[in-house]
């Protein structure tokens, strides 16, 4: 499986793993069924909800909260 980037939408990461909805969620990223948040790269959804997008997608690929 390919690494999640910061220009990945949150439908595309949560679609391609739905494992990665409780690291999202353990982040602060409580949207993550929002409509919108669907359309959203992680680097936008992490700008609005003042989270280290690096740290995330670092996060989201080891698989750990």
């Amino acid at each position: 499986m390919a690494d999640f980037t910061k220009d990945m939408t949150i439908g595309e990461i949560i679609s391609t793993d739905p494992n990665a909805v409780p690291i999202l969620m353990s982040a602060g990223m409580h949207c993550v069924g929002c409509p919108s948040a669907q359309a959203e790269t992680l680097e936008e959804a992490c700008m609005v909800h003042g989270i280290d997008v690096d740290a995330l997608v670092f996060a989201l690929n080891k698989k750990e909260a």
